[in-house]
């Protein structure tokens, strides 16, 4: 199933890498519901409990608590504090990240057709007019999703940084300055 999100931002750009790091994080399909409502902790909790695996990403992703405080926690008998919520949080995000990363890449990739990105840049409306670049949306066709998805799913800002200009932004040729920052990348999975 192909759907499309884009992110948009109305009144400031954000750096191309930021863009694709929020719309991977759109397409992993992260849990809604809030980790300090009920649900949205069960929810965290029973993906990383589920197996044996999971269990060891959750604790390499920084939740070492004893098996007893998560039946607790699971069971309604006690509660997380602050500072565990946000090792809960952190850790799941970290898991899932890793378990969908293959997937996105698969169909990112396409078997080297590649996915067609755009590219929308900022708007210029508010530029005094003598300033006022004349910019449209791009629409390129990136094929080289494999760095670009590790280091998102590593969470490695720098990587992410390094991989979208090598094997994406590269392909706009002259053109990249006009999208250094944007209003929104948008591309399906």
């Amino acid at each position: 199933m192909y759907h499309t999100l884009y992110i948009l931002l109305r009144d400031t750009g954000w750096r191309p890498l930021e863009a694709v790091a929020r719309r991977l994080d759109a397409l992993a399909n992260f849990v809604a519901t809030p980790i300090t409502a009920r649900r949205g902790l069960l929810a965290r909790l029973h993906y990383l409990t589920r197996t044996e695996h999971a269990r060891q990403a959750a604790r390499e992703a920084g939740l070492t608590v004893t098996d007893r405080t998560l039946k607790a926690w699971l069971d309604g008998r006690r509660s997380p504090s602050t500072q565990n919520l946000e090792r809960i949080e952190t850790a799941y995000r970290t898991v899932r990240r890793h378990n969908v990363a293959r997937y996105l890449l698969a169909r990112l990739s396409r078997e080297g057709r590649g996915t067609r990105v755009e590219f929308h840049p900022l708007n210029q409306s508010q530029v005094d007019r003598p300033r006022q670049r004349v910019v449209s949306y791009r629409t390129l066709n990136v094929r080289h999703w494999d760095r670009i998805v590790r280091a998102w799913a590593d969470d490695d800002i720098q990587a992410l940084d390094d991989a979208w200009v090598s094997d994406a932004v590269v392909d706009l040729g002259s053109e990249w300055g006009q999208y250094e920052y944007v209003t929104n990348i948008g591309f399906a999975a």
